[in-house]
């Protein structure tokens, strides 16, 4: 069809006019049979009901003329006659008698309306039947009430009473006719004004039937019509999404083939001519992913500016370092030096990656990786690192295990362990280096504490330690134990150091009473109670004999009381060695 070969506007255009004539004309024919009910509604309204009313009018006025007359035969009746009375009565008896033409009157008139009106299937001849007897009762009532009326009055004025009674019960005989007539009437208008009402009913339920069909016809049409045409849209629409969801899938082989001449054709070119670069770019990013974060490549794509200018912010740098393997190394060959250190680097960056932080290199046995923006959210780079570091400490059991069997041995040549140091502070991240070869790294003082809360683990004989700041960060989330106030080479001011010994609600029992007991040593210590110090320290080496810390402290305080502190002296201790 022609159709098929148009652009997708003129396509959309096509649907959109087909939906709108099938609008228009359920909405025409919604109004046409809408407009015949209101004929019909109003009918009833302003003509049926309207004669019915006359019509019981009539009656009543018919009651009031015969108590009109009673009144003026009781005035009459008197010795003493009220004439001005009998003239108030016969005012009344006239009123109501030209009432009563009048609401006849208009009960034909509206009648004849009816009749009259070709617009409404009325029944004619029922209501031409009644037209005819509201007339004749009208009639017949006239001419007997006239002469009757005249012979009573005659008769009352010569005191012919016997004679006014005959007459009297004469004109309630013709009054009774006349409401018996009229009542008929009602009746058989009231069958009108009921087929009426239903023909009102009947027609608005057929319109509301045809529309309800027209519009779901016209609605099917539609469908059908909007189907024909879309689907020679959606066709080729359906093979490009094919090829996206490739493309989201990371496979990058696939080429959609169109042959349609409209702008999805020139879409599946552009598509094509897309994949092609992206094949070329995927390898590109494979490449640099294997030195680089894919990440930290992604970002210097997405945002070149960065990486050039630097930017501040506030990250939690990671140093991590086997402990040993200077001593493990001598006696391996290269080749299962190289094996050993590419299964410690891969064992030990899992955790770091697992929890999204940024591997920034590898120096010697020693990891550098950092969390912060825009990695990762502000609040989340201390926390993250420390779950990091917990994770790492945790392989490495199975790690000293595993290295005998790489290197197809018995055991190591000596015992390997881990040691952590995690600061968090403002530091400039950027590409750092020459015009021939830059690095995206970060620089400060959290990096210079990071490296150097590594290497104090040496110290206290602990695996992970982290700073004030990072502390801080952490909150209740870790499980920390503050091990000294310490100054580190290149910083005056002392800081706290701390411990972290497991995740949140982690500790075992003995541990538990080893922060207790510690805690309360380190206060002592740092007042120079010396004793009470001792005491608690050897408290925590009893719930976990070997604590590090413990006996760190425990030989300070004998070094004090050789050598006792300044007066002044701030329970910190000043390492100088880097």
């Amino acid at each position: 069809m022609p159709i098929f070969n148009q652009s997708i506007r003129r396509k959309i255009v096509g649907i959109a006019l087909g939906l709108i004539v099938l609008m228009l004309v359920t909405s025409i024919l919604s109004m046409v049979m809408s407009s015949q009910v209101g004929v019909l509604l109003d009918e009833l309204t302003n003509r049926y009901i309207p004669a019915y009313g006359d019509l019981a009018r009539a009656n009543i006025r018919s009651l009031e003329r015969s108590v009109a007359l009673r009144r003026m035969v009781m005035m009459k009746m008197q010795e003493a006659s009220d004439e001005e009375a009998y003239a108030a009565r016969l005012k009344e008896f006239e009123e109501a008698d030209r009432r009563i033409e009048e609401e006849t009157s208009g009960a034909r008139k509206l009648i004849n309306e009816i009749i009259d009106d070709s617009r409404t299937p009325s029944d004619n001849a029922a209501l031409a039947r009644i037209d005819t007897r509201v007339e004749t009762a009208v009639t017949e009532l006239r001419r007997g009430m006239n002469e009757d009326h005249a012979r009573l009055l005659r008769q009352i004025d010569a005191k012919q009473m016997p004679e006014a009674r005959s007459t009297l019960e004469h004109l309630d005989l013709l009054r009774d006719q006349f409401n018996q007539r009229i009542d008929a009437v009602r009746g058989d208008m009231l069958k009108q004004v009921f087929a009426s009402t239903s023909t009102v009913i009947r027609h608005q339920h057929q319109a509301i039937i045809i529309s309800a069909v027209v519009t779901v016809l016209a609605a099917v049409v539609g469908f059908v019509f909007a189907l024909m045409v879309s689907s020679g849209i959606t066709r080729p629409v359906r093979l490009l999404l094919a090829g996206t969801r490739e493309v989201e899938a990371g496979r990058f082989d696939k080429t959609i083939s169109v042959s349609t001449q409209d702008e999805i054709g020139e879409l599946a070119a552009a598509f094509n001519r897309m994949t092609e670069q992206l094949r070329h770019n995927e390898r590109v990013r494979e490449t640099f992913g294997r030195y680089i974060d894919p990440r930290v490549v992604q970002g210097l794509i997405d945002r070149p500016e960065v990486a050039i200018d630097g930017q501040r912010r506030v990250m939690t740098i990671m140093f991590c370092d086997m402990s040993g393997f200077t001593s493990m190394s001598e006696g391996m060959t290269p080749r299962g030096l190289v094996k050993v250190m590419n299964h410690y680097f891969t064992v030990m960056s899992a955790p770091i990656r697992a929890h999204r932080g940024i591997i920034d290199k590898y120096i010697g046995d020693a990891i550098m990786a950092y969390w912060g923006p825009p990695f990762i959210e502000e609040d989340e780079p201390a926390l993250l690192a420390g779950h990091a570091a917990i994770d790492m400490a945790d392989q490495v059991p199975a790690l000293q295990k595993q290295l005998p069997d790489l290197l197809g041995i018995r055991a190591m040549p000596g015992p390997c362990d881990l040691r952590i140091g995690i600061a968090t502070g403002e530091v400039l991240t950027g590409s750092i280096g020459s015009e021939l070869m830059m690095s995206f790294t970060v620089m400060g003082d959290a990096v210079n504490l990071a490296s150097r809360l590594e290497l104090v683990n040496k110290v206290y004989g602990t695996r992970i330690l982290i700073s004030q700041a990072t502390a801080d960060a952490v909150g209740s989330n870790l499980e920390l134990r503050e091990i000294d106030r310490l100054a580190v080479a290149g910083q005056s001011a002392p800081q706290p150091i701390f411990e972290v010994m497991s995740k949140a609600h982690g500790l075992s029992v003995p541990q538990e009473a080893l922060r207790t007991h510690y805690a309360a040593g380190l206060a002592a210590y740092r007042a120079q109670r010396f004793d009470e110090a001792r005491s608690a320290f050897g408290a925590a080496l009893e719930a976990v004999p070997g604590d590090g810390p413990s006996r760190t402290l425990l030989d300070r305080i004998a070094q004090f009381e050789a050598n006792p502190p300044d007066a002044g002296w701030d329970g910190a201790w000043r390492l100088e060695q880097k």
